[in-house]
């Protein structure tokens, strides 16, 4: 019965050691390529997101009878 318990009881997390204890610097690599993976995944989405809106913007403007100018941070539409 004990043998069947210890067989049982027996870790087979290839990220812990025989003794327990957890190898924490692969545990760690992989915590940070994921957090630099989320960060990159956030930054492209807001930026695909800011220049789609910005081309929504554009395409509202022209449609409107609108002339886009370029001011010197901001994108003005101009009504002709």
């Amino acid at each position: 019965m004990t043998e069947l318990n210890k067989s049982n009881n027996q870790n087979t997390d290839p990220d812990i050691a025989a003794d327990g204890n957890m190898h924490s610097q692969q545990v760690s690599i992989k915590s940070w390529s994921q957090k630099l993976l989320v960060v990159i995944l956030c930054v492209a989405s807001f930026y695909g997101g800011w220049k789609s809106y910005e081309s929504n913007m554009v395409n509202e403007c022209t449609a409107n009878g609108g002339k886009m100018i370029e001011g010197q941070r901001t994108m003005l539409c101009q009504s002709l």
